[in-house]
């Protein structure tokens, strides 16, 4: 049950995005910055995104007559240059997801705002827009990441966990929709195998691995949620995986009550709800807290 479920457009039950973060080889040269340029295997891996399953998940999107969102860190943008007009091309959202997949906790403010504002120029040279949306690296968000993502006055952020559907961030410098996520609709857990940055999951078979996003979206259907997947070309853009993909989808759009929308349009209809004070929007106000909880210990 949703306490405070979102009234969708033209009476939809449930609103639907399926979200890819192209990260494309960025991971083994944030990782591995001494030698990553010279380890083929998971270079290659990374290229597979845009270079094989884009093309083929923007088919898909075609075929279908669905517009989707798409994070990419700057640094990606500028080496798939075509990848991006493909995307924006079939009317597709590209969003802000840093510049080469740096987690922002690991730096200082200054330096922060080195890399996200290097990928905002990434962002208008290559694709002549400005993103709206962000979604932090391995989801780690600070305060500061929040205070930039108002300066440059972003519409939303999709890095957080507080909710099962949009909510509203009240922060020092205004308002943000935020537009969680969770590790249950990610597929890094089910089908990343990437030794060379620390992970070895037990990839499950296409159906088993995906089986679980099926059941979050049925469990979002019946409570009037969002269901939204946070994938990877490189993984779910595999062909077994993206079969069973096409098909699912194929058949949640026989239904005349699910809304398939880019975040952006989410966000903007969340915020026209919030504004119109007719229904609640949930609100979180930022920052949780001031300074560490644990106590010092006595000197």
């Amino acid at each position: 049950m949703i306490k405070n479920p979102i009234p969708w457009p033209n009476g939809a039950r449930c609103a639907c995005a399926i979200t890819f973060d192209v990260d494309a080889d960025s991971l083994i040269h944030i990782s591995k910055q001494k030698d990553g340029f010279d380890r083929l295997y998971p270079i290659s891996m990374g290229r597979y995104g845009p270079t094989v399953a884009i093309p083929r998940i923007l088919e898909t999107y075609r075929r279908l007559g669905l517009k989707q969102t798409f994070f990419v860190p700057g640094w990606c943008i500028e080496q798939y240059p075509d990848a991006m007009e493909a995307i924006l091309n079939g009317g597709h959202e590209i969003g802000h997801h840093g510049y080469l997949h740096e987690d922002p906790t690991e730096h200082g403010a200054a330096e922060q705002e080195h890399w996200f504002e290097r990928a905002l120029d990434a962002h208008r040279r290559v694709t002549g827009r400005q993103p709206t949306g962000y979604r932090a690296p391995v989801y780690n968000v600070n305060q500061s990441v929040i205070d930039l993502l108002t300066k440059h006055e972003f519409t939303y952020d999709s890095s957080l966990m507080a909710d099962d559907i949009p909510y509203v961030l009240d922060t020092p410098g205004g308002e943000l929709i935020e537009v969680p996520v969770h590790w249950g609709t990610d597929d890094w857990p089910p089908f990343a195998h990437y030794d060379e940055i620390g992970y070895l999951m037990p990839v499950r078979s296409p159906s088993s691995g995906l089986g679980a996003f099926w059941e979050e979206f049925d469990a979002h259907y019946e409570a009037r949620g969002l269901w939204m997947s946070i994938w990877h070309p490189f993984l779910t853009g595999r062909l077994a995986r993206w079969r069973l993909v096409e098909k699912w989808l194929e058949g949640v759009l026989e239904r005349d009550d699910v809304w398939f929308a880019p975040l952006c349009e989410i966000a903007a209809h969340v915020q026209k709800v919030h504004a119109a004070k007719a229904l609640p929007v949930r609100v979180e106000r930022l920052p949780y807290y001031d300074g560490p909880v644990r106590p010092a210990p006595p000197a």
